[in-house]
């Protein structure tokens, strides 16, 4: 039985971007004093989290002192072009920021300039405050923020588990109250596995929608939010998106319009090794569909495992990126990686592409069936806080993305995909619903995430950090609905 949480909507660190808009014109609260709730949260808790690896102070506030001057200046006019004036948001360490640094998770040297990345130019033009920058494993090599760098995140939920990665920083932060909103990558479930571990909303809009600057060579990493809400999400993506004449992937076409059929057609895919705990906390979400309206079909995973091309397009890459001078500086993992990525010929590279463009035909094919996709984001429960995957793979770094075989598909076909909070599994850790959609059907995904999340009552919020088990595993606070 799931077990939903309510939260608490009198405490501002738990308000959506909407709530917080109402709220400050009607002089509820001051954006210095919201920022300063979020750094003092930051410093006296964020020991327990490992969720930052550096935090903004005076330049935030400094920035909050001028948005309440506009505010008493302009009064609602000043969130016309500012829909997320006074909104804290975090930004993933592989996200270049101009005022803090950017270390990738990594003692190498960030030889990239000290700019805005265009997603992080684009949250503070629409007013929003960039208060730190989140943990990640080095590079975003693996599924979590295990690093040489910096202590891995714990999970808010338990902190004897991960957060995911490898934006489990910025999925910790935002499940925690410690930011509004967060800004993370995704290269192969980057995103969407830290939000299924740790309760929050995650979306990896379709490839090109947010410009990735410097973009990889991979083409398979996306930026995209991490939120309480659905709500949250579909107003960052309305400031985030657009092109980018720097990542030429980045495009500028409207989402197409959702003229949905009736009832609209959903395949519900149960991917081997699902755990049963994950699969009875998504069985609810199979259900609500149904309630919903739609047109509910289990199909066979209608594809063959691509990780085999995943691991040798993204060796060949860290192969690329890495000077064998700087070894000795790096993760052991991601260099073993990069390794065997010195051993590939193009020809090895060809056929990964080849792979993808054979998966792209096959999606789209099912697409024609189908309007979305539906499964549990992750197959398992979250793992060992200092382990990058499950324990049966954490020793093999050829396979340390391997139990995440729902997520990284939608990055070899670029289409947008949303995990969605859903329930607690029996041991007390979030459930997360992926639901996926044909490329540039955005609206579709994040439409149909929004309705179940509203007739699941979410969003959760993890217990406060004072009230823990003997055991350590953290129970559910605020007033549950049991289902």
């Amino acid at each position: 039985m799931s077990v939903i949480a309510a939260a608490p909507q009198q405490d501002p660190a738990f308000r959506s971007v909407r709530q917080m808009r109402q709220a400050l014109l009607r002089g509820e609260f001051s954006i210095a004093a919201h920022v300063q709730h979020t750094l003092d949260a930051i410093r006296e808790h964020d020991h327990l989290f490992n969720a930052y690896v550096s935090v903004a102070g005076e330049s935030a506030l400094r920035e909050a002192a001028e948005a309440d001057r506009l505010v008493a200046q302009l009064g609602e006019a000043a969130l016309r072009h500012r829909p997320l004036l006074g909104v804290t948001v975090s930004v993933k360490d592989l996200v270049q920021t101009q005022d803090l640094p950017t270390r990738r998770g990594s003692l190498r040297p960030n030889h990239r300039p000290a700019e805005d990345a265009p997603a992080v130019a684009r949250l503070r033009a629409a007013g929003a405050i960039v208060v730190g920058k989140t943990r990640t494993s080095e590079h975003g090599w693996s599924a979590s923020t295990v690093s040489t760098h910096a202590d891995p995140t714990r999970n808010p939920w338990n902190r004897n588990v991960s957060a995911g990665g490898s934006s489990g920083g910025a999925a910790a932060a935002v499940s925690a109250g410690l930011c509004d909103v967060a800004l993370g990558t995704d290269g192969a479930g980057s995103v969407r596995i830290p939000a299924a571990f740790c309760g929050v909303v995650g979306f990896k809009p379709s490839f090109g929608r947010i410009p990735y600057v410097p973009a990889g060579a991979d083409r398979l990493s996306h930026v995209g939010p991490l939120t309480r809400t659905v709500t949250d999400a579909i107003d960052l993506m309305e400031v985030l998106a657009g092109p980018d004449p720097r990542d030429p992937d980045s495009w500028s076409h409207p989402p197409q319009p959702v003229l949905d059929p009736h009832p609209l057609r959903v395949a519900w895919i149960d991917f081997p090794g699902t755990s049963d705990q994950v699969r009875e906390g998504c069985a609810e979400s199979e259900q609500v569909l149904k309630a919903l309206g739609y047109e509910v079909k289990r199909i066979e995973v209608p594809f063959a495992d691509p990780y085999r091309a995943l691991v040798d397009l993204l060796a060949a890459c860290e192969a690329a990126e890495t000077p064998s001078g700087e070894d000795e500086l790096g993760d052991p993992g991601r260099l073993a990686l990069a390794a065997y990525g010195r051993t590939l010929d193009a020809s090895a590279v060809i056929r990964a592409e080849a792979t993808r463009l054979h998966l792209r035909a096959q999606l789209e094919q099912v697409m024609q069936e189908h309007d979305l996709l539906a499964m549990p984001t992750v197959p398992v429960s979250p793992f060992a806080h200092d382990a990058i995957a499950p324990a049966h793979l954490a020793d093999d770094p050829l396979q340390w993305l391997a139990w995440t075989p729902a997520t990284y598909p939608f990055n070899f076909t670029g289409q947008p995909a949303v995990s969605v909070p859903v329930g607690l599994s029996a041991d007390r850790l979030p459930v997360g619903l992926q639901l996926a959609g044909r490329v540039g059907e955005d609206s579709r995904v994040l439409a149909a995430a929004y309705l179940v999340e509203a007739e699941l009552g979410l969003p959760m919020t993890p217990p406060s950090p004072c009230e823990e088990r003997r055991d350590d595993v953290q129970t559910v606070v605020g007033a549950g609905r049991a289902r």
